[in-house]
């Protein structure tokens, strides 16, 4: 049985996942006031109203305190010459092996979030799909990207 990968992605992801889940979760809690609002106005059902807040709180809970923390201690990710290991999950943990002869290009993304933590994702493609390892430091990022490239190239040249 192969051992896990052993490089992690940074440890800012937790902050970043964090805002990004606080962002999606304002959607929810103003569905939740507009019920509020609907309840005193219209004499919208109480249940319904007592419902919506109560999956307002679950849902903020676990997407914003609990997943990002349970997320990031599962991202590991490792490079050989001739393969790219990933594993990632929570309930259900992911192990990808990704070929070097298979890998069509590399490249480095960053959104408004990740950037405000100098932080980067890299995007593995191949024919079939894309595959990515998040929130990296933008240094780590950039080399991880050059060294893909590079193992990518190499095994090219030798089929």
């Amino acid at each position: 049985m192969r051992k896990p990968p052993v490089h992690t992605i940074s440890k800012d992801a937790i902050k970043a996942w964090k805002i990004t889940a606080a962002l999606y979760e304002i959607i929810v809690w103003l569905i939740s006031i507009v019920a509020i609002v609907l309840h005193f106005v219209l004499d919208f059902p109480l249940w319904i109203v007592l419902i919506l807040i109560l999956t307002s709180i679950v849902s903020t809970y676990l997407t914003v305190f609990l997943l990002p923390k349970l997320r990031w201690r599962r991202w590991r990710y490792e490079v050989f010459d001739q393969e790219i290991y990933i594993q990632h999950g929570i309930l259900v943990v992911s192990r990808t092996l990704i070929p070097m002869i298979r890998v069509q290009h590399v490249e480095t993304e960053q959104g408004p979030i990740l950037k405000k933590f100098d932080l980067a994702s890299v995007s593995i493609s191949t024919a079939a799909t894309t595959h990515k390892i998040p929130a990296l430091s933008n240094e780590i990022a950039s080399d991880l990207r050059d060294r893909i490239s590079t193992l990518a190239r190499v095994d090219e040249d030798d089929v």
